[in-house]
């Protein structure tokens, strides 16, 4: 079971998609799929987390015939040629795609919308009993980044967050199978996402496990100065020992080498300090 007490858990992304973000288009043949999936785990990743959908700012909804067709393959060849162990996180806000995803082998629901676009999923992980994430998301991917607005993020983040928590625990899933995530970057500004980084030991507070996902953002190629998001795995990791720091239990990232280097001595100071 996560808690903040726990050491945290890398979860690796692996986008099967040809415009999320960051790498868009780099994964999204079969082959390159696996071969990067196996670099994840050869450089520390706990979790592998598979998306067949961008979910950036303005990107258009993918149907879930498309992402079905883009994440299953990839579920079924991990789970055959890589591991039939390693955790895998299906992130999508569908309920058809989620459906074969886990009857497939993934193991976790991620989705970005808490339940709100589909609430059938919320409907899926109570009856599997598979830990799902909720994510606060302000908006949609077409609006959330024009003009976001809060005269409390971290109060009304958080208050939204127990709100999901609330409608996820009346659809039937067991509480302890919630993780939450405050998405950073989600119809925030930079200031909400600084706020929100600075106070994450409130979310901690919740006792629902934390997952944390800055990997490549623009708030922190905005602060850095670099117009390079794959250049951007130093700053990610600054965040990662923040988290760790804070009590998160899962970071989500793209470079997973330098995170989990990050996450080890940010873990082991921690774990000095409750030792002393």
């Amino acid at each position: 079971m996560l808690t903040s007490h726990t050491k945290p858990l890398i979860m690796g992304i692996l986008n099967v998609t040809p415009d999320s973000f960051s790498d868009g288009g780099r994964f999204n043949t079969l082959t390159a799929a696996l071969k990067h999936t196996e670099q994840m785990l050869a450089d520390g990743a706990d979790i592998i987390d598979i998306g067949g959908e961008s979910t950036r700012p303005y990107s258009l909804s993918v149907s879930s015939g498309e992402q079905i067709h883009r994440v299953i393959p990839v579920i079924k060849a991990i789970r055959t040629q890589i591991s039939d162990r390693i955790p895998i996180s299906i992130d999508t806000r569908l309920s058809a795609v989620a459906r074969l995803a886990l009857a497939e082998g993934a193991n976790i629901i991620n989705d970005v919308s808490a339940g709100q676009d589909d609430p059938e999923l919320l409907t899926l992980a109570a009856q599997t009993r598979c830990p799902m994430v909720l994510m606060h998301r302000q908006g949609n991917a077409l609006t959330m980044q024009q003009q976001p607005f809060y005269n409390d993020v971290v109060g009304e983040v958080l208050d939204s967050l127990q709100a999901s928590v609330a409608r996820a625990v009346a659809a039937g899933i067991d509480r302890q199978q919630l993780i939450i995530d405050p998405g950073i970057g989600f119809g925030k500004r930079l200031a909400d996402d600084l706020d929100l980084l600075q106070h994450l030991p409130r979310f901690v507070a919740t006792g629902i496990p934390v997952l944390l996902g800055t990997s490549r953002k623009q708030c922190l190629r905005t602060v850095t100065g670099s117009e390079q998001e794959a250049d951007l795995a130093v700053s990610t990791a600054a965040t990662t020992a923040l988290a760790v720091m804070a009590g998160v239990s899962i970071v989500r990232v793209h470079d997973v080498k330098a995170n989990r280097q990050a996450l080890e001595i940010a873990w082991a100071i921690r774990q000095h300090g409750s030792n002393a």
